[in-house]
């Protein structure tokens, strides 16, 4: 089993599986919608709509890329007010034509740059929290990657929420954490290992509803392999949620939370 440190490395590759590339494979006639009807399209967050089992769903996610020329156009995986937005936007939208919504998340954090901020990033974030908690579809909220900070939760109020194996998802990324703690960004490691930033740390601690098998045996699966039995569960799960009324949705939705 791999340590808190190593996983931490593992969700930061390039390699891996991007939202977008997930939108592809786990869904059929996926269409992206682009900008929040303000400011601009954040081509850090990524949506639209697509069919999963015959079914119109919502899909929503956070962009990183695979080279640095992609990883600057989509500002590392780091929104932008705007993006989210852009995401409340295509929530409220499911909402209104009753499609569940299905969110990806990879990002270090919200962007903290003084323009994010000038913009009202603490603000978007706040409302996204505020309104998914309120809306009458299911929500199924994926980490594929980084999950950090703010900037995660705020696509991450689900009624279900999903870790793959090789993923964290924490209120600051490990370097952070030990800056603030011991005035020391080298520390990093120790810090990953008291965070409890791993799936089977948070699954565990009921922080999670499920982790997402990458390696089986100790021995890493194909990414497609691992994309069709998340397809799956996508099924079954939705399957479960659409059963449940608007009312129950929040109720199930506040009751998650509220647990912790």
């Amino acid at each position: 089993m791999k340590n808190a440190s190593e996983i931490v490395a593992l969700s930061r590759k390039t390699t891996r599986l991007t939202a977008l590339e997930y939108m592809n494979f786990l869904f059929k006639d996926f269409i992206e919608f682009h900008g929040d009807r303000s400011y601009r399209d954040d081509k850090a967050v990524v949506g639209g709509i697509a069919t999963l089992n015959a079914q119109p769903v919502t899909v929503i996610g956070i962009q990183k890329g695979h080279t640095l020329e992609e990883n600057m156009l989509r500002n590392f995986g780091s929104p932008h007010p705007e993006g989210y937005r852009k995401a409340l936007r295509l929530m409220k939208q499911a909402e209104k034509f009753n499609r569940p919504i299905v969110t990806f998340i990879n990002t270090a954090g919200a962007y903290c740059g003084v323009e994010a901020e000038e913009r009202g990033q603490g603000e978007a974030i706040a409302r996204n929290l505020m309104e998914m908690s309120q809306l009458k579809v299911p929500i199924i909220s994926i980490i594929i990657g980084e999950g950090g900070s703010g900037g995660a939760l705020a696509l991450a109020l689900g009624n279900q929420v999903w870790m793959m194996e090789h993923t964290m998802y924490a209120i600051l990324s490990p370097e952070g954490f030990s800056s603030i703690l011991w005035k020391d960004a080298s520390r990093s490691k120790e810090a990953a290992e008291l965070m409890k930033l791993t799936a089977s740390d948070l699954l565990g601690l009921d922080v999670i509803d499920l982790l997402i098998p990458e390696t089986k045996e100790g021995v890493l699966l194909a990414q497609e392999t691992i994309a069709k039995e998340m397809q799956l569960q996508l099924i079954e799960a939705l399957e479960t949620l659409n059963k449940l009324t608007p009312e129950e949705l929040i109720e199930d939705r506040y009751n998650r939370f509220r647990k912790y």
